[in-house]
């Protein structure tokens, strides 16, 4: 079967205007649905995107009428099974400007792929973090409908912080399943209809009448005990109610008690799923200790979108209006408080109260004093694998003030930051550099080594090998980095800068929970050791006393 549909795939690319091929096609993936579900879907699929590339380029009406048509039927053949579809389908008749997942479907794509995963038991957990406002619990609402079409006779259990946010998903899945409404969910799945609601309780059943609905709806810490069961997805969503519960540890204590016991303890069996979404605030939240638990496992994803890409532009300036612009996020972010504007818009959630470096008590300045600088140094802490920074602050040293006037804080490839510590050695005419001899720190010296001295550089690099605890040695090198060192002013450096990423590393590192990048503080402590040894060895002339 296989053979034939790739063999009929390939001649439908061949003679695009051929409407008999389409239909072809169509029909032959329709008959793969029979006997061979995954199949049938994978080639449902690949026609679905092919007529999507067509619509554009159609020479005619009448071939662009009849790939309107096609479309339509090919995604509803595919909607059961395929949740991207699905989307597509049953918004079909919506206008444009009203839909919510086609001028979202390219961001929000890979959060669709990730929920395909967990329907077809690839995934056991799947968490999802994004912005307000960016569409994360109305894709969830729709998740929900879509699994009550596919396994009507088995509840689904929705949590969250309050009734308020309960009412509003209830009523929104209500709006989706109505059959004289915007949209073709019963299209989708004709032999299933909506058996009873609970408007009181927020209760929804479809096909047979059960004791535990098709779709349950509770605030969390309500008693749930013997009410609510999930035996095909537990769904929370934000169950951290706002900043007050964040900034509490004591809280966060409860609320991960109160979610152990309150709704985990609502599932029933061996196959039933987690969804997680929410605004990340604290590395203590249900998400965050979920992650601790279970970031190795292949049976969980965690998908983090945040408000700005690496270029410091908007991920989530969507089509007709409904996203939100660069200028938006950067009038967002100027308002804001730093901690607040990482935790709630770029999901990096820290702990304000064991933050080893805050940025108002960092030492500032707007430009170097007069007059030729005692001398020039630098450490590198050179990238080790995965996503690790490599990191080299260039300090200029006046008496017992380090200028940390430049730096490289980069995690590409090997060979371009390599050649970037060569320039930037160079450039800045460091006159000696401490390499970190780690795995990759002894290979990487002696290449820059070379490098500097081909382009008559003056800088000797030295190696040291450190095998102290990388934990202890940022916190005890953190008061001297705080009393000797001074950082540019936040008007001189672009936050996707190099010096931009340092200083945002270096004021999120905390002693309160997980961190995502300690190359930043581990490599300010390795230049305050520096510092001190060059200046340890001083010879002091005194009289002798007996």
């Amino acid at each position: 079967m296989e053979q034939l549909l790739k063999k009929i795939l390939s001649k439908v690319k061949k003679t695009p205007d051929d409407t008999q091929g389409y239909e072809d096609l169509y029909y032959m993936c329709k008959e793969a649905l029979k006997t061979d579900e995954a199949l049938g879907i994978k080639y449902l699929k690949s026609l679905s995107a092919f007529i999507e590339e067509q619509i554009p380029a159609a020479k005619t009406e009448n071939l662009l009428r009849f790939l309107f048509g096609l479309h339509k039927r090919v995604l509803l053949a595919a909607a059961p099974f395929d949740f991207d579809s699905y989307l597509l389908y049953i918004e079909w008749n919506r206008e444009p400007e009203k839909k919510f997942y086609p001028p979202r479907r390219s961001v929000l794509r890979q959060v669709v792929d990730a929920l395909q995963e967990l329907a077809d038991d690839k995934l056991d957990l799947l968490a999802v973090s994004l912005p307000p406002g960016c569409g994360k619990t109305t894709l969830a609402i729709f998740y929900l409908t879509w699994l009550a079409g596919r396994i009507p006779n088995e509840p689904m259990l929705t949590g969250s912080h309050s009734n308020a946010f309960i009412r509003g998903v209830y009523d929104e899945c209500l709006r989706i399943l109505d059959k004289d409404g915007d949209y073709l969910w019963h299209d989708v799945f004709p032999a299933v209809n909506v058996s009873s609601t609970n408007a009181k309780d927020c209760r929804i059943d479809l096909d047979k009448r059960q004791r535990f609905e098709t779709l349950e709806f509770t605030s969390i810490g309500t008693g749930n005990a013997g009410l609510y069961r999930a035996a095909t997805l537990l769904y929370c969503d934000d169950l951290v109610s706002g900043i007050e519960v964040a900034l509490s540890k004591e809280r966060l204590d409860k609320l991960w008690e109160t979610y152990t016991t309150d709704l985990r303890q609502r599932k029933i069996g061996d196959h039933c799923k987690e969804l997680h979404i929410a605004t990340r605030w604290s590395v203590h939240d249900v998400i965050g200790r979920l992650e601790r638990e279970y970031m190795d496992s292949d049976r969980a994803k965690f998908i983090v979108v945040p408000a700005l890409d690496e270029n410091d532009e908007s991920n989530f300036d969507y089509a007709y209006g409904v996203g939100f612009s660069t200028h938006f996020y950067h009038e967002q972010r100027d308002i804001m408080d730093d901690v607040s504007w990482r935790a709630l818009y770029m999901n990096e959630p820290i702990e304000r109260e064991g933050l080893v470096y805050t940025p108002d008590e960092l030492r500032r300045y707007f430009e170097l004093p007069s007059g030729e600088p005692d001398a020039i140094i630098g450490v590198c802490d050179t990238k080790d694998k995965g996503k690790d920074y490599c990191f080299l602050p260039v300090g200029y040293i006046y008496g017992e003030d380090h200028y940390i006037d430049d730096c490289i804080c980069d995690n590409g490839l090997p060979n371009i930051v390599d050649a970037r510590l060569v320039e930037i050695l160079v450039r800045r005419k460091v006159k000696s550099c401490r390499f970190e001899s780690n795995s990759a720190g002894r290979r990487v010296a002696e290449k820059v080594q070379e490098g500097v001295k081909a382009k008559g550089g003056i800088t000797h690099i030295t190696t040291k090998f450190t095998t102290a605890n990388k934990e202890t040695k940022i916190i005890v090198n953190s008061a001297w980095v705080k009393e000797h060192c001074l950082f540019k002013d936040s008007s001189l450096y672009k936050k996707n800068s190099d010096y931009g990423k340092m200083m945002d590393m270096l004021c999120s590192y905390t002693m309160a929970g997980k961190n995502k990048h300690d190359d930043v503080p581990d490599g300010m402590a390795q230049y305050a050791e520096y510092s001190q040894s060059l200046s340890a060895g001083k010879v002091e002339v005194f009289k002798r006393p007996w």
